[in-house]
Order: C-alpha cells, then sequence, then structure tokens
C-alpha cells in the first residue's frame, strides 16, 4: 500500500514548481489516491496541493511531514489529466499548480486567509478577540499591535485553506406512517392544536410519500419549519437533504432523429466512422462552406460513439454561440449533455462539472475550458469553428484549446474533428501535407443556394448615404421588414462611437493608464477605457481650449443603432455586444428574443458572425468591412476573410433566399472579394504565399515575448538584455524582431514591448527560452513581468 504522496503545491514559484514528498496518514489512507487534493504545511504556511504519484517509499533521506487532510472524497483530477498538466507546464512555461488549477471549476480553486491565533494564553488586557484574519485587524487597526504580539512570539500568523465549493440541496419531508393512520392522530389532537392538526392532514392527503419541504409549506402556508420539526420528533415525519443541480433541468421527451445526409455529407461521415469503430485516433478538418451541415454530422458521428458506450466532447469558441449548439445536442441526445462556458455561475459549473465526474452526462458541449471536461473513455472531440482565435488561453498557461484536443484524442484513440467554413491556414497547410485528413462539403444539402453577396463601394456611395448606411443596404432592410423577414447587421465595433474629440483644438480624452482615447457609451453617457476599465463622464467642453464643440468621430454598436431606428422609426433591434452581454443569460435571452421574432434586426460585434442559424434572416448586411484589414497582424487578411464569409453564411439558411451587402472602401481587395464568393481555396493559395514570402506560419514556428514594467526604460532594458541573450543562439533558420512596443504600449500604467521569434525547429530555441522563463520566475519580481506565448494568435 502506497504510504508516500508525491505532492505539487500552490505555490506559483520557480524554486519549488515540483513534486515534494509528504506522508499519508493511515486515518486518509482509502481517501488519498491520485489526483486529489490535499491540504499539507508547506514552510510556516498551509497550501492546497495536488497528488501527482502514490509511492510505497520516499527517495529522500529527511523527516517527511504529513499530509494535513484531504479536500475531498474523490480525486479531482484523472491519470490522464495529471499527464496532460505535466506536458502544458513544460510546453507553455507555466507553473504545474496553474494548469491543474486551469482544469478546474472555479468552485474547485481555493483561496487562503491570514490568521492572528494566539499562542498559548490570550493577553487580556488587550481586548482582543482572536482568531482574527489579517483583512480583519486592518479593518479594526488591530495590525500593528498583533504584529508586534507575533514578534515576542505571543501570537501565531496562520494560513487557512478556504474552498470555495457549494453543493445546492433542498429539504425533502417523507412520511413515516402509513396515509389512514394520519386519522386516528387527527382525532387525538385537541381542537385548539391547529397547526398539528394541519400537518397532520397535510401528511395524510399527499399522495406521493415525500414532498419537498418548499412546496409543503407553499401549500399550507400556516405551517413553519418548526412545526416540521415538531412532527420529526414525534416520528409523524422524516426530514432529509437532498442534492440538487442548480441548472435549468433538460425536457427530453421528444428527441429529434437524425436527418437523412447529403451525398457529400454521406462520404464524410464514412470517412470517420471507421475510426470511431476501431478506436483509431486521426485528425480530420471539415471543411464546409456555411449552412453545409456539419452540425448534423456531428451529432450522428457522436450518437455512434454513445453506441459503443463512449463520451463525446463538442467545443465551440463563443458563448453567444453556446445556447443555440447546446439546445441542438441536448433535443438529440436529453439529459445526456452537460453544459460548461464561463456564462454559468461558480455554482452552476461546478453542478456540470460534478455531473459529468459521475458519469451522469456522456456528451459536453461548451468553450475553450471544455476541453479538460473530466471524460473518462472519450470515443470523439470535435472543434466547431476551429480557426476562431478565442480557442487561445489569453492567461497563463497559454494554451490552445485545438491543441489539447488533440493530445486528449491521441490519449483516448478517439478521432478529432476540426470544422470550419473557412480554417485557419495552419490547419488547411497540415491536411495539405497529410497530416490531417481532409473532408470537404462545398454545398448545402438542401436545394438552397448560397446567399447573393453584394459589395457596395462607399466611394461612389457615399454622397448619397444615410449616415453609416448605403442606399443599396437600407432599401433591402426596409424591404425585408416589409416582408417580415430578419436581418444581420455586423459591426467590428462596440460602444457609441470611437472617441470624441474637440473640434477646435484636436484635443481626444485619453486614458490616464493606458495610451488609447476612451469610449463613448451613450446609455450611461460616459467615457470608458476598455482595457484597464477606467470611466470618466462625457466631457461638454474641452479641457483643453474650453471649446464646446466636442464632436464624435468613428462609428460603434450604439450609433448604428440610434441611426438605424432614427431611418426606420419602427424597426426594432436587437444590439449584442460586450456591453449588452455583460450579465449572466444576457446571450441566451437576446437570441430568444430574435429567434422568437420579437425583434426585426440583429446588430453586434464579431460573436454574431458565426454559428447562429435562424431561417428567417434573408438579409446580412456588413456596415464597414475594412476594419480589421490594415491591423498591425500579419493574419489581418485571413481574419477579414473569415469575418466576411461567416457572417454572409448566416443569410438564406431557410428555405427563402439570402442576401448578403457588404459595405466597403476597396470592394478590390482580394480579401474582400474572394469572400463575396466564399471562395476559401483561392484565398488559401494566395494568402500562403504572402505568408511564405513573410515568413511566417504556417512556413514557420513563432513565439512571443511581451515585456512588461511600470517604468518605460526598465521595460526596454529587460528587453534589450533578453534579446542578446537570444541572439547567443540564433541560427540560420531563426529571426528575431524587436523589442518594440506593442501596438498599445502602456496598459493599466505599465509599459510593454514585445519581442518575436521565427524559426524552423522547434529544438533550436527551446533551452533558452525555458531559461528566460526559469530566471524571470525566480526573481518574483513585481515590477517586471516577462511573458512568453507559443504561437500567439493575438499581436495587439
Amino acid at each position: 500500500m502506497a504510504e508516500i504522496a508525491e505532492v505539487i503545491v500552490d505555490v506559483k514559484a520557480r524554486q519549488v514548481n515540483r513534486p515534494f514528498d509528504y506522508l499519508i496518514p493511515p486515518e486518509y489512507s482509502d481517501t488519498i489516491a491520485l489526483g486529489s487534493r490535499v491540504i499539507v504545511p508547506f514552510g510556516p504556511r498551509k497550501v492546497q496541493g495536488f497528488v501527482v504519484r502514490l509511492k510505497a517509499q520516499s527517495e529522500k533521506e529527511q523527516t517527511l511531514k504529513e499530509i494535513l487532510y484531504p479536500m475531498d472524497s474523490e480525486p479531482s483530477l484523472s491519470e490522464e489529466l495529471i499527464q496532460l498538466g505535466r506536458f502544458m507546464a513544460d510546453h507553455y512555461f507555466a507553473f504545474m499548480t496553474q494548469c491543474y488549477e486551469t482544469m478546474l471549476p472555479n468552485a474547485l480553486k481555493s483561496s487562503y486567509d491570514r490568521v492572528f491565533e494566539w499562542h498559548n494564553e490570550p493577553v487580556k488586557e488587550l481586548n482582543i478577540h482572536l482568531p482574527m484574519t489579517w483583512q480583519d485587524a486592518q479593518q479594526t487597526n488591530s495590525l500593528k499591535t498583533l504584529l508586534a504580539l507575533k514578534k515576542d512570539n505571543k501570537v501565531l500568523l496562520t494560513t487557512i485553506v478556504k474552498d470555495k465549493k457549494t453543493v445546492k440541496t433542498e429539504t425533502l419531508v417523507t412520511r413515516s406512517l402509513k396515509r389512514s393512520q394520519y386519522k386516528d392522530i387527527f382525532e387525538s389532537l385537541r381542537p385548539n392544536a391547529k397547526k398539528q392538526r394541519e400537518l397532520v392532514m397535510a401528511l395524510s392527503l399527499q399522495t406521493a410519500k415525500t414532498i419537498t419541504k418548499e412546496a409543503l409549506l407553499k401549500n399550507y402556508p400556516i405551517l413553519t419549519q418548526a412545526d416540521l420539526k415538531s412532527g420529526e420528533e414525534k416520528d409523524w415525519l422524516t426530514i432529509s437533504k437532498r442534492e440538487v443541480s442548480r441548472m435549468k433541468p433538460i425536457e427530453s421527451d421528444h428527441l429529434t432523429r437524425p436527418l437523412v445526409l447529403s451525398n457529400e455529407q454521406q462520404e464524410a461521415y464514412n470517412r470517420v466512422l471507421p475510426t470511431i469503430e476501431h478506436n483509431e485516433h486521426r485528425v480530420f478538418l471539415l471543411e464546409g462552406v456555411t449552412g453545409s451541415g456539419k452540425t448534423e454530422l456531428y451529432l450522428q458521428w457522436i450518437q455512434e460513439v454513445l453506441k459503443k458506450g463512449k463520451t463525446a466532447l463538442m467545443l465551440v469558441p463563443e458563448i453567444a454561440l453556446t445556447p443555440q449548439m447546446t439546445a441542438r445536442f441536448q433535443s438529440r441526445f436529453g439529459k445526456k449533455v452537460a453544459v460548461l462556458h464561463s456564462g454559468l455561475s461558480k455554482g452552476e459549473r461546478f453542478d456540470e462539472w460534478r455531473k459529468i465526474k459521475r458519469k451522469e452526462a456522456t456528451v459536453v458541449v461548451g468553450a475553450r475550458s471544455a476541453v479538460f471536461a473530466p471524460l473518462d473513455y472519450i470515443g470523439i472531440i470535435i472543434l466547431d469553428e476551429e480557426h476562431e482565435s478565442s480557442y487561445q488561453q489569453s492567461e497563463v498557461p497559454h494554451y490552445h484549446a485545438r491543441d489539447i484536443a488533440i493530445r486528449r484524442g491521441q490519449y483516448h484513440d478517439a478521432p478529432v474533428i476540426l470544422g470550419s467554413a473557412t480554417p485557419s491556414l495552419e490547419s488547411r497547410a497540415r491536411a495539405q501535407k497529410k497530416v490531417y485528413d481532409l473532408l470537404q462539403l462545398k454545398h448545402r444539402p438542401t436545394k438552397q443556394s448560397l446567399p447573393e453577396v453584394h459589395l457596395v463601394d462607399m466611394r461612389d456611395a457615399l454622397l448619397d448615404s444615410e449616415g453609416h448606411f448605403s442606399q443599396p443596404l437600407l432599401k433591402a432592410i426596409k424591404d425585408r421588414l416589409k416582408k417580415e423577414e430578419q436581418t444581420v447587421l455586423l459591426l467590428n465595433r462596440r460602444g457609441f462611437s470611437s472617441y470624441i474629440m474637440c473640434r477646435s483644438c484636436g484635443h481626444v480624452p485619453m486614458c490616464p493608464n493606458c495610451d488609447i482615447s476612451l469610449t463613448l457609451h451613450l446609455d450611461d453617457h460616459s467615457l470608458k477605457c476598455h482595457y484597464c476599465g477606467h470611466q470618466e463622464p462625457v466631457q461638454k467642453v474641452c479641457p483643453q481650449c474650453g471649446s464646446h464643440d466636442m464632436r464624435y468621430v468613428g462609428s460603434g454598436t450604439q450609433q448604428i443603432e440610434r441611426e438605424l431606428k432614427q431611418l426606420i422609426p419602427d424597426i426594432r433591434v436587437t444590439r449584442m455586444d460586450w456591453d449588452t452581454t455583460r450579465k449572466k443569460n444576457q446571450h441566451q435571452h437576446l437570441l430568444e428574443e430574435f429567434a422568437d421574432h420579437r425583434t426585426d434586426v440583429l446588430l453586434g460585434t464579431q460573436m454574431i458572425a458565426k454559428g447562429l442559424d435562424y431561417p428567417n434572416v434573408t438579409l446580412v448586411g456588413v456596415i464597414n468591412a475594412d476594419t480589421g484589414l490594415y491591423l498591425p497582424d500579419f493574419r489581418a487578411f485571413e481574419k477579414t476573410f473569415q469575418l466576411l464569409t461567416q457572417v454572409s453564411g448566416r443569410a438564406g439558411r431557410g428555405d427563402k433566399p439570402g442576401d448578403v451587402y457588404i459595405q466597403t472602401y476597396d470592394p478590390s481587395f482580394y480579401a474582400i472579394r474572394l469572400a463575396k464568393n466564399q471562395d476559401y481555396e483561392t484565398f488559401y493559395e494566395r494568402e500562403m504565399q504572402l505568408r511564405y514570402r513573410g515568413k511566417y506560419p504556417p512556413f514557420y514556428y513563432t513565439t512571443l515575448l511581451s515585456i512588461s514594467a511600470p517604468l518605460e526604460q526598465e521595460a526596454l532594458r529587460v528587453s534589450y538584455r533578453l534579446k542578446a541573450q537570444i541572439e547567443k543562439h540564433i541560427s540560420e533558420d531563426m529571426i528575431l524582431l524587436g523589442p518594440s512596443p506593442k501596438s498599445i504600449a502602456r496598459i493599466n500604467n505599465r509599459y510593454y514591448f514585445q519581442i518575436l521569434l521565427k524559426y524552423k525547429k522547434i529544438d533550436c530555441i527551446e533551452g533558452v527560452l525555458k531559461k528566460i522563463v526559469s530566471d524571470t520566475q525566480a526573481k518574483n519580481k513585481q515590477d517586471v513581468y516577462v511573458k512568453v506565448e507559443r504561437e500567439p494568435q493575438n499581436f495587439m
């Protein structure tokens, strides 16, 4: 029997980023297992840890400390996820504890309190009541006194670990006797014992033996909790607790049936089926035009997996897609489906996680972090819209869900499906090299053709346009209104306008913490910074010259909404952007509002461009197609092509034909021209030529080093020191760019510089990158921070 546990402690420091040996107390020998969360002593503190290995004896010579206690009755991490955490820590330059915490719901992420306690006897004359937290000591002005007592060894300062998990329960009331027996009890009670008689009557009338306390008290308002307790003491009833989920229960009485596949769909389906049947890991790239029926293929592959007694994982990039995708999966698989995404409360996410862990759910649908769902026996993993940059985590560890999905697929000998109408160039290149298997759907399965796309040259249309709306687009919106059809309008920017500017002196209100202008938000008449959260009132008078001529510059979703309502007063608009979807379940409420045709237009930012499927949408309008074309990012053209193609695909998905109007100042530009015809193959060939000449992915690997500090000189000094360190190891097929200021050089009073590495072979740079990370983490300085990111998806 194992007596020693190797534990990764929750201390984010390079020198302790390794397992530590701890003795397993005999009383916990049956509870502590591989993957358990435990509390261990670490120096003067108590910290959370993860058990990553069990063994009979330790190689260490010193006396080992004991694990204090387990945090759960069952392990939180499987052996697979423990191995995956090790890989992530090494590959993404992260602490192992960070990787394991990333895999768990927030409810299982512990927090710490420092607590003052008397060492022996309390000092009564001070009138201080301990234990007391550090925060309480600060608030009561006792901190200085307690620290002095600690110095005199009269007070101890300890760390306690607080677990955030909570299980929701409901109280049940169960009859202890037969219904007929309550009649005798009722007759034996005094007439003035009204509450007792009411309780006995209630118990005798209940057809079900057990009822929830809430329902019983609602049906009989005269009764109270005390009356039930009294009834339990008299053996009339028993009171118990039952665990319940915070999630709304799934109605699964009428499940949908699989649709008949088209010839193209059937061919793709047949290519994947043998890998499901024979437990073979392969990666398939499913390239299908918008509306080609990729989701139906996902459902039918998953159905085959479930027949084999295995589980399935389905990832989507945006929280806005989750409600509609979840609805389709629940209508096919019912209660077998669990949902994981950041829009859920901590409690809801914890409930769904436990539902998966207990094997009550065999299909998981979710966003990026759902890739760590605690599924066993995975039979298939699917990433829808695999090209989306939101699949990459912006915080440490900087994992990409596609890479994690493929690694889990390898572990489980399961196929991985990467689906998109516009695959990333990296994935398409791998398919071309036969690393991935390419599946193509070039047509929609119904007789409905792709929507007709019209490019509106705003250079010509500007003279007779109405604000941001060209006459062709405005006419098309009015036409759909008459036909009682719906419209989707895309503007890739949020807020009322980009900024306000004084027309007299040119002054633009800037964020005091970041090098960026403040954005106007009309709903609360404020100027906001979208990077650090700074907010201030709208300025009516220029603080620089005193002029009252403050004007709006640029455009935002709020301004477009107001313009549209001025042009068409009766139109009903649903606006979806970050500001309208911050509250819980707002995504779902807004989409339901549009799906029920309570509004005529869905206006929004990127979140509405993909995955949404509404048969009554026959018109899509893109207000300004050029917004992202000239950003300082080598993927700018690719992202523009993908966005325009994806949003165009929202039109004409039902029986009615669709139209798309793309407003642009450069209709001849190849990314826009090819998006008009959804011509991905030509775009791929053209873009690959540019990538080859520029020595960018997929021809080169990339790694981005971001260096930040409160002082610009310090950030620049460290940047040049790191550059010199890297240059010692540079090879012929390696390119180093920078250091250079980031696009927004100052955010939240920190200055940012970046170094971009491009290289052919990973091994040539791996050693120096690990040394850089190790050195910067070991110093543990708060003033300078170095972040290393593999294959960055965002250079802004």
